[in-house]
């Protein structure tokens, strides 16, 4: 299981290190003065198909605290998956879904509205998905961060 986990945290510091990254670290100042100056770049390849990803501020990659946004298109399902460390997600914009557990149960997931806030505390088993609309959320943490499925079937990098 660490091996996805590791995975995914060197393609998010890739991320970084490419400037996507609106700050040099976490100690730096990070302004992002309206929508149009985030720097989108394709999502990492364990996140489903035209995603988009934008640090913020910090290293996800690395200890320390960390911003960054994730755009999803419509209909797009993330599986039940985990993270090494705490989650704080804000749905900024779009219908959000939000379930617990191991497994995809659509009908016992919570929809998430703009302003919407879940926080997740570290390995705790989860999926998102979008419906008619995309989807632009907010995660803050502390890193190293990264994403770990459930079934690594699920992880679309690994591609059958």
């Amino acid at each position: 299981m660490r091996k996805y986990l590791y995975s995914t945290v060197a393609v998010l510091a890739a991320i970084v290190v490419t400037g996507a990254s609106g700050a040099e670290d976490a100690s730096s100042m990070a302004l992002v003065p309206n929508a149009a100056a985030i720097n989108w770049q394709t999502g990492p390849a364990n996140l489903p198909k035209g995603s988009q990803i934008a640090v913020l501020a910090g290293d996800p990659g690395n200890p320390g605290p960390f911003v960054l946004r994730v755009k999803f298109p419509p209909n797009t399902l993330v599986a039940p998956h985990r993270h090494a460390t705490a989650e704080n997600l804000t749905v900024l914009s779009g219908d959000f879904y939000h379930g617990m557990g191991e497994k995809v149960d659509k009908a016992r997931g919570d929809l998430m509205k703009p302003g919407g806030f879940v926080y997740l505390p570290g390995n705790m088993p989860h999926y998102v998905w979008t419906a008619a609309t995309e989807s632009v959320v907010q995660v803050t943490g502390t890193g190293p961060f990264g994403l770990n499925y459930v079934d690594p079937k699920d992880d679309p990098s690994k591609a059958h």
